[in-house]
């Protein structure tokens, strides 16, 4: 099955976010690597987005998109880290 990296993420995440979570870095609950969100496999071939960890193929995150919700799991991610923007 093919899939686009975790860029693919960016539209659907910036709805939800006021950041560009795909800077951040997530902690996958599956192996335990830690790699920026932009490294994940992204499978968009369904009727949401599912996130993929590039070590061990755990799933990382779903998005699904409605017209008047966004549905998002993270259980796949034990901690994702964020910079703050200096000032």
């Amino acid at each position: 099955m093919s899939y686009v990296d975790g860029n693919g993420l960016a539209g659907a995440l910036a709805e939800v976010f006021a950041v560009d979570l795909t800077a951040a870095r997530g902690t996958c609950a599956g192996c335990g690597s830690v790699r920026p969100m932009a490294e994940a496999r992204v499978y968009d071939h369904a009727p949401g987005l599912v996130a993929r960890c590039p070590g061990c193929e755990a799933v990382l995150l779903r998005v699904v998109r409605t017209a008047e919700r966004v549905f998002l799991d993270l259980r796949g991610l034990s901690c994702v880290e964020l910079s703050l923007a200096e000032g």
